[in-house]
């Protein structure tokens, strides 16, 4: 079976989800802005320098270039140090390229080979500055920026070029990330931890009612009492009222079977009175069948009584009491013949139902261990399951074997003529328990006799 989710779990993993989605938006698009920040600043560094080689750029009458002063900073006269700047001719070679006029001391003896779509791009916009990512002397990533510019006494253009390695910002970038990251990893535990306790206050009044319901099933209290938010009150309110109904129906019920119960009483009761009154093969038939109608009608009405209690909210019946009065009362009954009684039930166990058909089922069954007993009886009773629990009424009489314990719960069938009664104890018994959503059955006891065990719906712990 699929396993349902709780509605607490649903709400605080959809939160924390959706919360981790944008914190994790969020990292990412501000380590983007970041990024791109530090990119502009170098741009624009990369741009004045540009800007600083136009403008002390000078031609001889050959055409030559000279600085007239070149960048201040130190890092361009360090060798290879990640700084460059270049000064190219604009026409390309006879066998490809730009011939380099002017370098930096940094770049010793190279220069800088920008790619071809980034000079056609500078030759075709001049005085634009153009920004691209090339390689450096060593391989490194260069941010280069470069200005294609006019010089007086210069037919052609040359193309100014600043570079920069982008290592040490790549590595600030990171730095950066790695450092948001972890940050924002903690807002999103601080954020999950506060939706949790949200989601447990929030639900505070559910549980509360599902623990006011769980008291009316357990019939520690007839309504769903407490004080509930507004949008939770309507749905205390029809519980209640439907409580009040179940009720209500329970008793229409038992008016009914009692009113049942007088109207077949009565002309059964009469044809019984008339039957003995007269002789003959006629009135001794009347006599048993109606006495055959006796027991069907009071087996009917302990069916339905049954069947009407099984489907309430709330009984429940306490096991060890009912079953130490019926163990009292039977041995008073049977004192004559030295019967004796003992019980073992499970302390604070309760049958959930009404007591009356308790009484009904264990003491038919203990009735009938009486009647068959040698002199001991033992009654034990426990918890089976969480909702279940079962009862066994053992005896030290003959028993019975496996094909008389399966007839002896057909209905009406009696073992022994002799005894006294109709055959319909175990069978009422039986259906009874089946009403409760339990179950009958007989073996051979340990002490000899009959072992006769009942499993019946229990309230919990």
């Amino acid at each position: 079976m699929k396993r349902r989710a709780s509605l607490a779990f649903r709400l605080f993993a959809g939160a924390a989800a959706w919360a981790l989605v944008l914190l994790l938006l969020g990292a990412v698009a501000l380590t983007t802005l970041y990024q791109r920040s530090v990119l502009r600043t170098m741009d624009d560094r990369l741009s004045s320098v540009v800007e600083a080689l136009v403008a002390a750029a000078e031609t001889d009458p050959g055409g030559g270039i000279a600085l007239a002063r070149r960048p201040s900073d130190p890092a361009y006269d360090r060798v290879f140090s990640g700084r460059y700047w270049q000064i190219m001719d604009g026409p390309e070679m006879e066998g490809g390229g730009h011939q380099s006029l002017v370098v930096s001391r940094s770049l010793w003896d190279e220069v800088l080979s920008p790619p071809d779509p980034l000079m056609q791009s500078a030759l075709a916009s001049p005085g634009q500055l153009m920004a691209f990512d090339t390689k450096g002397p060593s391989g490194e990533p260069l941010r280069l920026t470069a200005q294609a510019v006019q010089l007086p006494s210069r037919a052609e253009m040359v193309i100014m070029m600043a570079a920069e390695d982008r290592e040490p910002t790549d590595r600030e970038v990171r730095n950066f990330a790695i450092t948001s990251a972890i940050m924002f990893l903690g807002f999103a535990s601080a954020i999950a931890a506060g939706v949790f306790f949200q989601v447990r206050i929030g639900l505070a009044p559910v549980l509360r009612m599902r623990d006011s319901v769980a008291e009316v099933r357990e019939g520690n209290t007839d309504r769903v009492d407490g004080e509930f938010p507004v949008e939770l009150q309507p749905l205390a309110d029809e519980l209640n009222a439907m409580l009040d109904h179940s009720r209500e129906l329970v008793e229409r019920s038992r008016t009914h079977v009692g009113n049942l119960a007088h109207a077949l009483k009565t002309p059964i009761a009469v044809l019984t009175n008339e039957a003995r009154a007269s002789e003959g093969e006629l009135a001794s038939l009347v006599q048993r069948q109606t006495g055959v109608m006796t027991e069907q009608v009071e087996h009917h009405l302990r069916r339905a009584r049954a069947a009407a209690h099984a489907k309430a909210l709330g009984a429940r019946t306490p096991l060890g009491a009912t079953v130490g009065d019926l163990a009292r009362t039977l041995e008073k009954i049977n004192r004559a013949r030295g019967i004796r009684i003992t019980t073992e039930v499970e302390a604070d166990l309760n049958f959930k139902g009404e007591r009356q058909d308790l009484e009904e089922m264990i003491g038919n069954l203990m009735d009938n261990a009486c009647k068959w007993s040698g002199g001991l009886v033992h009654v034990t009773a426990g918890r089976t399951a969480p909702r279940e629990l079962a009862v066994t009424i053992e005896d030290d009489g003959p028993g019975l074997t496996e094909d008389e314990c399966a007839s002896a719960l057909q209905r009406g069938v009696r073992l022994d003529e002799q005894a006294p009664g109709s055959g319909l104890g175990l069978a009422i018994v039986s259906d009874l328990a089946k009403a409760y959503g339990g179950e009958l059955s007989l073996s051979r006891s340990e002490l000899g006799g009959l072992a006769a065990r009942i499993s019946l719906p229990a309230t919990g712990r």
